[in-house]
């Protein structure tokens, strides 16, 4: 059916996961970042934080990948020789790829886990702090367990988005599942098959994550289902 092509997609789509999984990583971290810079009480830093979540939300996804990968190889090459390197340096598409996605995806997640922060109760890490807990304990013991269950939601639909969004790495190079089935396609002259199979490809990742983030969230909200009855 996929006229030899199969083993070929089917790496492309071990290297979409990596991408996947490594972008979703740097962006939760971007986020927890963005978001508590966001919540300081020191003003440049919320500032900061919110000019990070406003530009990277404003532009979209391929023009940032293009920017950081080329503007990102000439930066590079301009810097190097200063520092004594003076051959050419060609940026790693795997690494700008999972650099972008998670920048960009770090700005949306910074502002799920805002909203998810904003909606504890202030009074639950009062509560805390009276009985005798540190800060850092209460935030870990109280504060960011209810922020996880808060934001599986909005992390998922992130997450479902951001698999999508990989699709875009393959213009600069990227040999994901796209780059191959573009590959098979133009060697074959039949596109619509091999598009048809990456299609089902990210439709199977998709649903997989659907599944697993939906028992996650459920997992989550034991105790709060228990709470209410």
């Amino acid at each position: 059916m996929l006229k030899g092509y199969g083993t070929t997609i089917f790496d492309g789509t071990w290297l979409t996961l990596q991408l996947a999984l490594s972008s979703m990583a740097l962006a939760v971290a971007l986020g927890l970042i963005g978001v508590a810079l966001r919540l300081s009480p020191i003003r440049w830093l919320a500032w900061l934080s919110d000019v990070y979540s406003t530009v990277l939300r404003g532009i979209p996804d391929l023009v940032l990948i293009l920017l950081i990968f080329y503007g990102g190889q000439n930066i590079l090459n301009k810097v190097s020789p200063l520092l004594g390197y003076d051959e050419y340096m060609d940026l790693n598409p795997l690494a700008a790829g999972i650099g972008t996605l998670g920048v960009i995806f770090g700005a949306y997640l910074s502002e799920t886990f805002r909203g998810a922060f904003m909606a504890i109760p202030k009074g639950q890490g009062e509560a805390g702090i009276a009985y005798g807990m540190s800060k850092l304990k209460v935030f870990f013991r109280i504060l960011l367990p209810q922020m996880i269950r808060l934001a599986i939601p909005g992390l998922t639909n992130n997450w479902l988005v951001l698999v999508k969004a990989t699709a875009l790495i393959s213009v600069v190079g990227l040999q994901d599942m796209m780059f191959k089935a573009k590959q098979a396609a133009d060697a074959t002259r039949e596109p619509f098959t091999f598009f048809l199979a990456v299609a089902a490809m990210y439709l199977v990742i998709t649903s997989i994550s659907l599944l697993v983030l939906r028992r996650l969230e459920k997992r989550y909200s034991t105790g709060a289902r228990a709470a209410e009855l």
